[in-house]
């Protein structure tokens, strides 16, 4: 999902579908992980005290309630920075086709503007009337897709700077809210912060059926401020792989940028600065979760372009190619999916191996027909992009 252009010799530049290859890989690695909430694996482990396996996965499963991160909160992440990854590729496909720069930002912005509204769609999925949120990952993005677009075609030192000025103004309007800087940490909690009074005006223009309070997960509309930061790092790595240099020189640049991210984040956190909290983006969770991004696609440029160990990662691909085609039938079709199979092979046929199992069974039978799906997909070269 995603596309700039960098200022090299775009002759200079490797073959796309080396570059992609490790991309679809990790897109599809982030798209399991994501399915797995439908196996509801945190259940499952409530079935399984004081066994330390489940004990692991159930705290990789589920969400943190609001400061740190676990596995499961990298896949907005992921997708997010993978946003700005594919932005170079995106780009100078289309100036090779001879598209001008009007003709892309009218397409930009056109994609700008069906992201935000299938972010709405999907929101709004079981309701009676729409409901005006722009919260769901797909909206964020789009809200600063436009932006992301106009900095692809900018030098990199100019993307640093834009990346440090958005970090450094969230940071500061979300504290000058607070009170000042004298008190950081009261910048980002879940009740009283400056994003959720913002939404307090902004959502309530919108017709609804009951004023607009807040929503139990705590994410607010001006997070997507900060998921552009993440973006921006996905760009400045795009240009890096879309590069000449050679695969291990970029694995060792990635690697290093995630580890500084990490430990950036980190030391933001314990100082009271800024504490790491997803569901705001606040900056030190921008750094911690973009230094998790740059060690991903570290690891998946290792295994695929410098070890060339390929075989192993078709069934990713499968799913990572049609990304947003799983995410939306995973909020839309898990239910029927679920509901199909009941029918067909009998109402109790999650609990076949008991009915601590039952929500892992059916959650892995929604997986499987997802990549059904997705494997048909990619073997008739179908691919829904936006």
């Amino acid at each position: 999902m995603g596309h700039p252009v960098d200022h090299q010799d775009q002759s200079a530049a490797p073959p796309m579908a080396e570059r992609l290859a490790s991309l679809d890989a990790y897109r599809g690695f982030v798209i399991l992980v994501m399915l797995t909430q439908l196996m509801i694996l945190g259940r499952v482990a409530e079935g399984f005290p004081g066994n330390p396996v489940w004990r692991v996965v159930a705290q990789q499963a589920v969400h943190v309630s609001w400061e740190g991160g676990v596995l499961i909160d990298l896949v907005q992440p992921s997708f997010t920075f993978l946003v700005g990854v594919a932005l170079p590729f995106s780009l100078a496909r289309r100036r090779s086709h001879g598209q001008s720069w009007p003709y892309m930002a009218v397409h930009a912005t056109w994609r700008a503007i069906v992201l935000v509204g299938l972010g709405v769609f999907l929101i709004s999925a079981g309701k009676d009337r729409t409901y005006w949120s722009f919260h769901d990952t797909l909206s964020q993005i789009g809200l600063g897709y436009p932006i992301l677009f106009l900095l692809g075609f900018c030098r990199p030192w100019m993307q640093w700077a834009a990346l440090v000025a958005i970090v450094a103004g969230y940071w500061a309007a979300f504290s000058l809210y607070a009170g000042g800087v004298h008190d950081p940490t009261a910048a980002w909690l879940r009740d009283a912060n400056a994003g959720l009074t913002l939404d307090r005006w902004f959502l309530n223009l919108f017709p609804r059926e009951s004023r607009y309070i807040g929503n139990r997960a705590g994410i607010v509309t001006v997070g997507f401020v900060g998921r552009l930061a993440t973006m921006i790092l996905g760009l400045i790595a795009g240009g890096w792989l879309r590069s000449d240099r050679p695969a291990r020189t970029k694995m060792i640049w990635m690697t290093a940028a995630g580890l500084v991210g990490l430990a950036a984040g980190e030391a933001i956190d314990r100082a009271g600065l800024c504490a790491i909290v997803w569901r705001l983006w606040t900056p030190s969770w921008v750094l911690w979760s973009g230094g998790w991004c740059f060690l991903f696609v570290a690891g998946f440029c290792l295994i695929l372009d410098v070890l060339k160990l390929r075989t192993w990662v078709f069934p990713l691909t499968v799913l990572g190619t049609n990304a947003i085609v799983v995410y939306c039938l995973k909020h839309l079709a898990d239910e029927f999916i679920r509901g199909s199979v009941k029918t067909h092979l009998g109402p109790d046929v999650f609990s076949m191996f008991g009915d601590v199992y039952e929500p892992l069974v059916g959650g892995a039978a929604t997986v499987c027909a997802l990549w059904i799906l997705t494997l048909w997909m990619y073997r008739n070269k179908v691919f829904v992009r936006i």
